[in-house]
């Protein structure tokens, strides 16, 4: 049975960073894991690869030869590693015994983990080859030092959260980029109460009813 981390994330959220500083600590720690590089459009790593996307098709590629944008491209090139799942992926898992630790740095396109299927058809994949997979999160803490960017937060993860149906740990990142840290930690434990009253304070009244029942999600 081998291990995997799933990093997951919006763009910018420090998911490669995350992955080093991992990597880091289990070096030291003399720990051994494996990253693997599931973003096309990716071009320097502070970790070494151990299995590359890139090998396989790139974003630039995609765009080239099929005319696509960056976003469509990197969902052809993910539903382009989706059909060769049996064939690229099967022959690069080879190479790994069973109590391997893999950590998968995704892209930052939130849909690939919020209503497209590649992920979670990955996810399946990996299962099926006795792989115990868990789900990584990352969220800039930036995003929640007021009530409704924290909403916003809350929701993209509940949302990759039910997509992927996996063991699943949500990770503020950038906290040394935060100047007050209180105003994080007032929302690492909300109650429900407190979220519709700063919600309402900053909305139109007609969103009152929407704004308890958010806040009775989050809860």
């Amino acid at each position: 049975m081998g291990y995997a981390q799933l990093v997951i994330g919006p763009a910018g959220s420090g998911k490669s960073t995350y992955c080093s500083s991992l990597y880091e600590h289990c070096v030291t720690s003399r720990r051994r894991i494996d990253i693997v590089n599931l973003d096309p459009a990716a071009e320097k790593f502070d970790y070494p690869v151990a299995m590359d996307i890139r090998e396989l098709i790139s974003l630039d590629d995609a765009m080239e030869e099929l005319n696509l944008g960056p976003n469509g491209g990197l969902v052809y090139c993910m539903e382009h590693l989706e059909d060769n799942l049996d064939d690229w992926l099967e022959e690069e898992l080879q190479h790994y015994l069973d109590d391997d630790y893999l950590v998968f740095d995704c892209p930052g396109q939130i849909e690939l983990f919020t209503h497209i299927p590649f992920l979670k058809n990955f996810v399946a994949h990996l299962q099926r080859r006795n792989f115990t997979v868990c789900a990584v999160y990352l969220l800039d803490s930036q995003f929640v030092t007021d009530v409704t960017k924290y909403i916003s937060g809350c929701m993209a993860c509940l949302s990759a959260m039910v997509q992927l149906e996996l063991p699943h740990v949500n990770i503020l990142s950038k906290m040394d980029l935060v100047p007050n840290k209180k105003e994080v930690e007032e929302y690492l434990n909300p109650e429900a109460r407190v979220l519709v009253s700063e919600l309402n304070r900053n909305m139109a009244p007609k969103f009152a009813k929407l704004n308890k029942a958010l806040a009775e999600v989050v809860q």
